[in-house]
């Protein structure tokens, strides 16, 4: 004798209609709620324009641009999200009397709710190159009267040895990514704003790592105060220095 199994669940295992009614009601608020609070006050209408070329110098300080190298660029398939992604990338190499020179690189994105900076960190843009990346450190510099969170890095690509020094800001906020960008974003996130940032950094080509660094923060001292005033807390934040 055949038995036939019914379609229609079990009395005892349904939902009440009021507990249903209720879970539409939640889902409805929380997606409104949602809604409500997705950011949409962008800060980079709100305050004067990030324009990379006009606002970092080709000369100051001891520097002077040299136009016959350039930073390590990012492979044509990552040029082309990048160009989606940010707003402007500026890279330069600059050279001092001493023929000490510093490659510097920097993208600016007007939203950066996301984490949409991670494809221009060095640790992925030197490896699609070909380097070995490897860490050296993080810590803060203090860069003219200002408090800067920064990391270094040392990339390898056969005889080439180029250390590496960079942050990212977040509005007026320096930072790194991980852990402080996120909590950077959740905090303009709640205040319903949308912030603007970008990436800095600088690097040299030698062996003597220590020498390097030295080196790059002093073109970053002489670079902070090159930078517009008006523009300079998004460049290298506002944490006033130790």
């Amino acid at each position: 004798m055949n038995t036939q199994v019914s379609s229609f669940p079990d009395p005892a295992t349904r939902l009440p209609l009021r507990r249903v009614l209720v879970l539409v009601v939640l889902m409805v608020l929380a997606a409104v709620v949602g809604e409500w609070m997705r950011p949409t006050n962008r800060l980079a209408e709100t305050k004067a324009p990030i324009q990379l070329e006009q606002q970092v110098p080709e000369a100051f300080g001891e520097w002077r641009i040299d136009r016959s190298i350039r930073p390590v660029l990012p492979d044509p398939s990552l040029q082309a999200q990048l160009d989606v992604l940010y707003s402007e990338v500026l890279a330069r190499t600059y050279i001092n009397a001493r023929g000490q020179r510093v490659m510097l690189s920097i993208a600016y994105g007007s939203d950066q709710s996301n984490e949409a900076t991670a494809v221009h960190r060095p640790e992925f843009c030197y490896s699609a190159q070909g380097f070995r990346v490897e860490g050296a450190g993080k810590g803060s510099l203090a860069i003219g009267n200002t408090q800067v969170p920064v990391a270094r890095l040392v990339a390898r690509l056969g005889q080439r040895i180029e250390p590496i020094t960079y942050w990212v800001t977040l509005d007026e906020a320096a930072t790194l990514p991980g852990i402080g960008r996120k909590l950077q974003q959740i905090k303009y996130g709640l205040q319903g704003q949308i912030p603007d940032g970008m990436l800095v950094r600088v690097s040299t080509v030698s062996p003597v790592l220590e020498e390097s660094f030295a080196i790059q923060q002093r073109f970053l001292e002489q670079l902070h105060a090159a930078v517009p005033v008006v523009v300079r807390a998004r460049y290298f934040g506002s944490a006033p220095a130790l």
